[in-house]
């Protein structure tokens, strides 16, 4: 989907139903903008059911003040009309209260952001801005004070947030993001102390380059690939709707019958990803006019070394993710069902994922199919595309009761004995 080509009042119903559908916002909260070429403002309306927006509903604010619409606009237009003013690089402001981050806003406190090391980037600097009434001139000036300081991010004392972008999709992208790292804050406080990526790590992660690969031309296409396209775009879209990828962060390959394998493009929605998306990766070579996941190379190495491995997965399901940026273990053994199906889950140090990714490819077996990769992303390996996504659902599934866990007492693991047990019945 080309987001740049739709009308503004059409990005705005878009965004806003997403924010809403996922809980980040409700019925009468939040509001979003959009700064047109000619000047003209395109906002949300206020007391409008945000659960129902349409196109009609969009209010278009005129440079001189008049207002086209059938309601009024959002009482926080004064705010949205003040940094555009400040900061003439922003075109688009998303406005809104997610629990988690209305969480960190009363005790007031900024999420952590360097916990997953493409977040530091997405989010940029967060600050707080100090509070002040809804909608009024004061907090106006104070959140505009804050954008004037360079941030795109601003948290608000006893509200919530306000994201500037260059456009709607990179404001909502790096609001998703900070929500995210709120959320995963919360839940991985409950099982340790959570351990922030330094400067140094930071630094090589920004050192993590795309893979340069030949390009072919992908002329043919058999029902065989038409397929897999389409069975990886509905799962890609559903791992969405499940939060277990965000907008931009998760991979989905599949290998073909011919050795080669479909991988998800670097950076694109996967909220909205088509089949036209997906990479064909054929030897060295890839699909031409096409940009891969950075991770290509990794998938590749693990294809090579694991025939049976027929489906990979890269995620940051946050649950999951509560034992990468702690030093908890996860242990699988809490049901049957987890442990025939997860089995004896690893974890590698943060980095080896793409420095060390021979000996990462070489770790996987019938024993260990998936890896957790510190301050990273979870590593799911499957037969088939079905049983990758299958085991990524259980693990989070898994993690999450752990987690919960936490609030009632130790848990009793299955003991090795009834592992043994588990093994001979399903002959692993």
């Amino acid at each position: 989907m080309n987001f740049d080509l739709l009308h503004p009042a059409d990005q705005l119903v878009m965004l806003m139903e997403r924010i809403y559908h996922y809980g980040m916002t409700t019925t009468s909260g939040g509001n979003l903008s959009i700064l047109d070429e000619n000047g003209d403002i395109w906002i949300t309306p206020g007391s409008v059911d945000k659960g129902s927006l349409s196109r009609k509903d969009i209010i278009q604010v005129k440079p001189d003040g008049t207002i086209i619409g059938i309601h009024k606009p959002s009482s926080e237009f004064p705010v949205h009309a003040r940094i555009y003013k400040s900061r003439p690089d922003i075109k688009a402001v998303l406005h809104a209260h997610p629990p988690a981050l209305v969480a960190f806003s009363i005790v007031r406190q900024i999420p952590e952001t360097r916990l997953i090391p493409n977040f530091v980037e997405i989010c940029g600097n967060v600050s707080m801005a100090v509070y002040d009434v809804p909608g009024s001139t004061g907090l106006s000036i104070k959140v505009t004070e804050e954008f004037e300081k360079g941030n795109n991010v601003v948290m608000l004392e006893n509200h919530g947030v306000f994201v500037g972008a260059a456009d709607l999709f990179k404001a909502f992208m790096a609001f998703e993001t900070l929500d995210y790292c709120a959320r995963l804050q919360i839940e991985a406080t409950k099982l340790g102390k959570i351990r922030p990526l330094s400067d140094k790590y930071i630094k090589i992660s920004k050192e993590k380059q795309h893979v340069e690969m030949d390009e072919y031309l992908n002329k043919s296409i058999s029902s065989e690939e038409r397929e897999a396209r389409r069975e990886m775009c509905a799962l890609i879209k559903r791992a969405y709707d499940q939060q277990l990828f965000t907008s931009t962060q998760g991979t989905f390959s599949q290998r073909l019958s011919d050795g080669s394998f479909l991988i998800t493009p670097y950076h694109k929605d996967r909220k909205y990803m088509e089949e036209s998306d997906l990479v064909r990766i054929v030897g060295d070579w890839k699909e031409a006019g096409k940009m891969p996941s950075r991770s290509v190379s990794l998938h590749k190495k693990i294809y090579d070394k694991h025939p049976d491995i027929n489906s990979i997965i890269i995620a940051h399901a946050p649950y999951v993710m509560t034992f990468a940026v702690t030093d908890c273990e996860f242990d699988s053994r809490t049901i049957p069902e987890s442990y025939i199906m997860l089995r004896d889950v690893k974890k590698i140090p943060f980095g080896a994922s793409f420095m060390q990714q021979d000996m990462v490819a070489d770790m996987f077996d019938a024993m260990t199919p998936i890896i957790i990769a510190e301050n990273d992303c979870v590593i799911v390996t499957g037969s088939s595309l079905i049983n990758a996504f299958d085991k990524l659902e259980v693990m989070e599934y898994s993690a999450k009761a752990i987690v919960s866990s936490k609030a009632l007492g130790e848990i009793v693991a299955i003991t090795d004995d009834e592992v043994k047990d588990l093994r001979e019945a399903f002959k692993f």
